[in-house]
């Protein structure tokens, strides 16, 4: 994606720039966020909580869970090992026996695609990663109050890494209350980034062979089928052009006809920052407590395009309140990898290109 290229040619490093993380929270004491203060509080830009039940405190910089963690540093962050505090990962690979195994990477330095991006914890997932809906759409209408509603923009950019199944029997492809908020969202200047879900791998009945795993279309999860967004499917990290596209994301078009995915971006086997339960059992499996795990999945995927656009937008402020020709740019500057329309969008994101083609 070209991120490291362009932070050094442009300084699209995500200065000045603000992403709320729609998530399970985020860990404040992850050392990732500490260089840069990415997660610190102002009191114009609270991070919030919307899982609370009652009179329960809101803890929306702490993360059980560790996906929103995870999701938070591919944003943004950066943390360089010494000799002194090395910095460890935790990688699975087959062993001889063909058993899944898990080892420690030494990392020389760890970083964000746009590093200095100001991230904004809402909190929608539970320490079991689950939610409802509501808590997303309240996340969503939050940053809408904190942007006067269009009129002074504080928030640039939300990821929303999660989501589910829509559901075609109550409401129209792209028209439930979620994608309905994604696109008010949208039209008020705030660039939504939604994984395209990973429900693109399944069963279909063969007539020779009875149930037969196959790739499945029509697959593109809720909220990212909201016409506003930018729905990102999941790609290889070392080699797109070789592999394609993920055979767990979601694959298009809508359910309506619409195209998507708009982008891919790396998603398999992602290292990021470790917190919660994926720290808890990644330290269980090695010798040495590492400050970064992997995951796969197109949750990884969308903060990759987050992250880019937030460096994008740094370099770019004229483009700032203009999510539909951040959009178009995007796409336009995307690398072809030469597979299905319904599988890649429009290709790989490609933030060197974008600033480069304005």
């Amino acid at each position: 994606m070209k991120a490291d290229a362009a932070g050094v040619s442009f300084s699209a490093l995500g200065e000045e720039t603000v992403w709320a993380v729609v998530d399970s929270g985020i860990d404040e004491e992850h050392p990732h966020f500490k260089l840069h203060g990415n997660c610190v509080e102002d009191p114009s830009l609270r991070h919030r909580d919307f899982t609370v039940v009652g009179d329960a405190p809101e803890q929306p910089l702490e993360d059980e869970y560790g996906h929103g963690t995870h999701v938070a540093g591919i944003i943004a962050g950066e943390l360089e090992g010494t000799e002194q505090e090395p910095l460890y990962g935790v990688t699975r690979y087959r062993d001889k026996d063909g058993e899944v195994a898990h080892q420690l990477e030494e990392l020389p330095r760890m970083a964000g695609m746009a590093p200095r991006c100001r991230l904004l914890s809402l909190k929608v997932l539970d320490k079991d990663g689950k939610g409802v809906a509501s808590n997303i759409i309240s996340a969503l209408q939050y940053v809408g109050e904190l942007n006067g509603f269009g009129r002074r923009l504080r928030v640039h950019g939300v990821n929303i890494s999660v989501g589910y199944n829509f559901e075609p029997e109550w409401f129209a492809c792209g028209q439930s209350p979620l994608c309905i908020e994604v696109d008010q969202l949208v039209r008020t200047g705030v660039v939504v980034v939604v994984a395209a879900g990973n429900t693109g791998y399944g069963y279909v009945q063969s007539a020779d062979r009875g149930a037969t795993p196959a790739g499945l279309g029509l697959t593109i999860n809720d909220p990212g089928n909201a016409d506003g967004a930018i729905t990102v499917g999941s790609t290889h990290r070392d080699m797109p052009h070789v592999y394609g596209v993920s055979y767990f994301s979601s694959k298009g078009p809508t359910g309506d006809g619409r195209d998507k995915p708009d982008l891919v971006a790396p998603g398999e086997k992602i290292l990021s920052a470790a917190a919660g339960q994926r720290l808890d059992k990644a330290a269980e499996r090695v010798e040495k407590v590492p400050q970064y795990v992997e995951d796969s999945g197109t949750s990884m995927a969308a903060p990759h395009v987050s992250g880019v656009i937030a460096a994008f937008l740094s370099v770019r402020s004229e483009f700032i309140g203009r999510p539909e020709r951040v959009k178009e740019i995007f796409v336009e500057a995307a690398t072809d990898l030469r597979r299905n329309r319904a599988f890649q969008g429009n290709g790989l994101v490609d933030v060197m290109r974008a600033i480069q083609s304005v």
